[in-house]
């Protein structure tokens, strides 16, 4: 996907195989800044100078439109809108390899603790084996691999099972709201933050995280079943058709799609798991909203192109949700 390739395009141009070109959004669809730059250059020097000849190497690209030196040496990228329409038929063809990269290869990342989390004793402890499970989770899917006894490392000992018939309020809380519930708001929870409230994890409303991640999946998923009902299906691309205008949600929402892979990958390096489900709330948020606008609740403006569009909303979010162990329905 656009950030993977965008990664190792930034690499090559600087003559280097491995680092993080630290990419952040830049203003608008499609626009994305490193700070690479900053690093590569010896003290003394002026880093807009390296940003520029990288950005010479980089405009070679097809699918690069314009690479030029902004603020005091960040290094801005626009790919062509075709790229970035295109992942609208990439993503669904793709399947949970969307999330994939190489941004961790080579990194070694400790083994999960097998506990289920979901039976802790404790919110804490609850946390803490949960993190741990998708840490790894996320780290592997950007590349890394596990501690394993052929390589001589064994990962960390599994913490003590509850005694049976021993509970506390994360089971009371699965039993109320339901696991899929409390394991999204258990995996968007920062470091040392507050235990969740299964009353508010419960409720089946927008501003219910837990809810909304998984309301917008089936939101995604009931364009394309009606337009099954319909006799009509995802067929020919022509990516421009969700290029233009540019100012579009079509466009908003194709660029938080473009982001999936890279924000698997600084999760994973973070040890920030409720970093990557933020992400997905937003991902979440743009769906929602595209798939409310007329082109999209209008049978008739249903174009090929908005399926595929669906499509890859609803193949990235089931894919996102799998990473934390969530279910992705397809009606809710």
């Amino acid at each position: 996907m656009i950030t993977a390739e965008l990664r190792r395009a930034l690499l090559a141009a600087a003559g280097r195989t491995d680092g993080d070109p630290q990419l952040r959004p830049a203003a608008g669809p499609g626009r994305y800044a490193s700070s690479l730059p900053f690093r590569l250059t010896p003290p003394g020097q002026d880093p807009r100078a390296v940003a520029a000849r990288m950005a010479a190497r980089l405009e070679t690209e097809p699918w690069i439109a314009t690479a030029e030196v902004t603020g005091a040496g960040y290094l801005t990228v626009t790919v062509t809108p075709d790229a970035l329409a295109a992942l609208a038929a990439r993503i669904p063809r793709a399947g949970p390899a969307c999330a994939a990269s190489d941004t961790l290869r080579g990194c070694i990342v400790p083994g999960p603790p097998p506990a289920n989390p979901l039976t802790e004793l404790t919110w804490s402890r609850a946390w803490a084996v949960l993190a741990a499970q998708l840490t790894a989770r996320l780290a592997t899917t950007a590349g890394a691999t596990l501690f394993s006894p052929e390589r001589g490392l064994l990962p960390p000992p599994a913490p003590e099972s509850p005694a049976p018939g021993e509970t506390g309020p994360v089971v009371a809380a699965v039993a109320y709201a339901g696991p899929d519930a409390v394991r999204f708001a258990l995996a968007r929870m920062p470091p040392g933050a507050a235990a969740p409230d299964p009353a508010l994890v419960a409720r089946h409303v927008l501003a219910n995280p837990a809810y909304a991640v998984r309301y917008a999946h089936a939101a995604a998923a009931a364009v394309l079943r009606w337009a099954a009902a319909l006799g009509t299906s995802p067929a020919g691309f022509r990516p421009r058709l969700l290029a233009d205008p540019p100012g579009s949600d079509e466009l908003a929402l194709l660029d938080v799609l473009s982001w999936l892979p890279e924000r698997v990958a600084v999760a994973a390096r973070r040890g920030r798991p409720d970093e990557f489900a933020g992400y997905l709330e937003e991902l979440a948020t743009r769906t929602i909203d595209t798939m409310n606008t007329t082109g999209f609740t209008t049978i008739s403006s249903i174009s090929s192109e908005r399926l595929w569009l669906a499509d890859a909303a609803r193949t990235a979010l089931a894919t996102g949700l799998g990473l934390l162990g969530v279910g992705a329905p397809g009606r809710l």
